[in-house]
């Protein structure tokens, strides 16, 4: 399986990141490994050589089909549960690939960096229109709705079946919006979709 993710998704943490204020031609889209994969419940160990991890919480969609080139307006057909997920940063190191031009996909992709909370039927919400957040320690720090997203889910998902074909299981971690922030041990970090939480998790 495959797990595939958009970067700068929403304007707000576009801004916030690097300063961007326009649309995009088209999604930016990288990958991580499926050792990536933290499942639910379970603790993130902070790795001790990576410098700075900041958290991104993310809607996350699971792909129930295959699919080649798959035009947006049938895309809604190729998933089927949706989630709240982490997708962690260690962004020391992602700053240094990017000053040096090089490809900045191990400081997205080490273990544990995919955290995904427990999926919920599609059917139960409104992709286009679904509140999301993110509470550390109970105290919300990020909050956002698909609606805000530059890519909606079908057009991400038309997007990179044009270039590898997408199988059950594959994931797609959407974007994250603005309050991304430094991941620290000892907090306690919970996922809503809605009022629904679908996600918690400590920082070990």
């Amino acid at each position: 399986m495959k797990i595939i993710a958009v970067g700068k998704n929403y304007p707000c943490h576009a801004y916030e990141f690097d300063g961007t204020t326009e649309k995009p031609q088209f999604p930016m889209i990288f990958m991580k490994p499926d050792s990536a994969i933290l499942k639910n419940g379970k603790h993130f160990y902070m790795p001790d050589f990576l410098g700075r991890i900041d958290y991104e919480a993310e809607v996350v969609v699971r792909i129930n089909q295959l699919g080649k080139s798959i035009p947006a307006r049938f895309a809604h057909r190729y998933y089927d549960a949706i989630t709240v997920g982490i997708d962690f940063t260690a962004r020391d190191m992602q700053r240094a690939f990017i000053e040096a031009g090089a490809p900045w996909e191990l400081s997205k992709g080490f273990d544990g960096a995919a955290v995904l909370g427990e999926f919920r039927p599609i059917e139960q919400f409104d992709i286009k229109d679904t509140d999301f957040s993110l509470t550390i320690d109970d105290e919300t720090v990020q909050s956002a709705n698909t609606s805000q997203m530059l890519f909606s889910v079908d057009e991400v998902i038309a997007y990179v079946s044009r270039f590898c074909t997408l199988k059950t299981g594959d994931l797609i971690f959407t974007g994250t919006p603005a309050g991304v922030g430094e991941a620290r041990i000892g907090t306690h970090l919970k996922g809503y979709l809605g009022g629904d939480k679908v996600l918690d998790f400590h920082i070990r």
